[in-house]
């Protein structure tokens, strides 16, 4: 047992977190997100919401400040609405970082570009559009 570990971390996830570097990013990604066939390493988190991974990652994991952006983003697509969800990063992510920059990403681009990530956490959130990128930085 260690202590303040969040408990939504399992030993995999902290351990892939760990062995990350300065600039390597991670997904998590909803649950209807193609997670196997776009990286090799998926850390499964069935059940859990991406806003309470997103809050227990940011205790442990700062983002680059070094990058142009540190949050990467899956547009809408075509008339699809702005999702509510992003403004629930933004009021997490800006409690750790009061001036982050977001990357859009087109649909198929984030795709690929998830395909270079150190790993894609699926999860059991249902919101549309939940998928987030996040880059490490330093400590």
């Amino acid at each position: 047992m260690l202590r303040n570990i969040p408990s939504v971390l399992s030993p995999e996830l902290v351990k892939t977190l760990l062995e990350m570097g300065h600039g390597d990013e991670i997904v998590l990604a909803d649950a209807n997100f193609p997670a196997y066939s776009n990286n090799k390493h998926v850390i499964r988190a069935d059940g859990i919401g991406i806003p309470e991974l997103l809050t227990a990652i940011l205790q442990l994991m700062p983002l680059d400040t070094y990058s142009s952006w540190q949050v990467g983003l899956m547009e809408t697509v075509q008339d699809d609405p702005r999702p509510k969800i992003w403004d629930t990063y933004d009021r997490m992510i800006s409690a750790h970082m009061a001036d982050y920059k977001v990357e859009p990403f087109a649909r198929f681009a984030f795709y690929q570009h998830t395909q270079k990530a150190s790993a894609v956490v699926l999860t059991g959130e249902t919101s549309l559009y939940g998928n987030i990128i996040l880059k490490k930085g330093v400590l």
